[in-house]
């Protein structure tokens, strides 16, 4: 697929941006981040090892999550940010974690896979962090097996009403955090009927306050 028709979200976020801002997250994240993506991060784990196998955490990160994952899958990870990767390496040793068959520097739109390589892709706070929000999902189905699973989890924007109105407001800011608070599920709705190969299967809300979502797609067979 051409991804040229993606490029219209550069002008949102754009890599360079979220590179500094990964880098300046990676000491502090599990910190600030840890309790708040709890609950979601632990969810879209347990939707993965519903199915098992070779499981893909995209936005990996410093690591949090691979203390969650059952010995008896084997994890890739993968994350944009080499900081961030640095403490998720280090996590692996100390905990002695050998389900995890490797961690990689890589772009989340162009995964270094083969097509269908992996039963289970998580993805946990990724999509409105990354440049390209369709062109990513089109690299996560092209690398889930017929039958397999994309799980996110993510806040998504809301639809109305006066949180509408902040994220939008607060938008500008929160770019140069790393992320695009209004993201509508509108969006992953629509490329999900550009999609043949792909369904959504549910969306559930997520603590706090149902601001965060647990979306499950599923690669047909």
């Amino acid at each position: 697929m051409n991804k040229d028709k993606f490029a219209h979200d550069r002008d949102t976020l754009d890599q360079q941006t979220l590179n500094r801002a990964y880098a300046r997250w990676a000491p502090i994240y599990d910190i600030v981040f840890g309790g708040v993506f709890d609950h979601g991060r632990k969810a879209s784990i347990e939707a993965a090892e519903k199915l098992g196998g070779r499981i893909l955490d995209v936005g990996i990160g410093t690591g949090i999550s691979l203390l969650d994952f059952a010995p008896s899958n084997q994890i890739v990870g993968v994350d944009i940010s080499e900081p961030m990767l640095r403490r998720a390496r280090q996590r692996v040793v100390e905990a002695g974690l050998k389900n995890v068959a490797c961690l990689a520097v890589m772009d989340a739109e162009r995964l270094g896979f083969a097509d269908a390589y992996f039963d289970v892709l998580v993805a946990q706070y990724v999509i409105t962090a990354v440049p390209n929000p369709d062109a990513v999902l089109t690299e996560f189905a092209r690398v889930t097996k017929p039958g397999g699973e994309i799980i996110l989890v993510n806040h998504i924007g809301a639809e109305r009403g006066p949180r509408r109105l902040f994220e939008l407001c607060f938008a500008p800011i929160a770019r140069g955090l790393g992320w695009r608070p209004e993201f509508p599920f509108a969006r992953i709705v629509r490329w999900c009927e550009r999609s043949p190969d792909v369904h959504l299967i549910e969306r559930r809300p997520m603590p706090p306050l149902g601001h965060f979502s647990l979306i499950r797609l599923g690669k047909l067979r």
